[in-house]
């Protein structure tokens, strides 16, 4: 019966960590905001020319901001699991505002859309 208490608290202690520990070279939360802005702009791009390539792109956003892509995945799924991606994306938003003010019309829509999907989920109908 002890053996089996010290197994259940060892196991409590073991299962308190982190499900992802920081990457060591994690990437700040002001660099990951411009980082996701100007990816956001070259996945635009890519969409209205449809020849273009969204790897070099993204490559090229990456090299501009001195980030390797893996440091890039591994901070993002830091401050995913940590849940700070939300406040990094608004930020991004602001970021996009700032570079061309015509977008925050386009960004005050997609809010608005998927607010108003989120509180009205669709019906399944059969």
């Amino acid at each position: 019966m002890k053996k089996l208490i010290f197994i259940f608290v060892l196991m409590c202690l073991f299962s308190c960590g982190d499900y992802v520990n920081k990457p060591k070279n994690l990437i700040s939360e002001d660099k990951m905001a411009e980082i996701m802005a100007d990816l956001a702009i070259n996945d635009q791009a890519t969409i209205m020319y449809p020849n273009s390539n969204l790897e070099a792109g993204t490559r090229y956003v990456l090299k501009t901001h001195n980030v390797q892509s893996a440091d890039y995945i591994e901070s993002f799924k830091y401050y995913l699991v940590k849940e700070k991606m939300a406040t990094i994306a608004e930020d991004a938003q602001k970021i996009l505002v700032r570079k061309d003010p015509k977008a925050e019309k386009y960004v005050r829509d997609k809010k608005s859309k998927t607010e108003n999907t989120l509180q009205n989920p669709p019906v399944l109908s059969r």
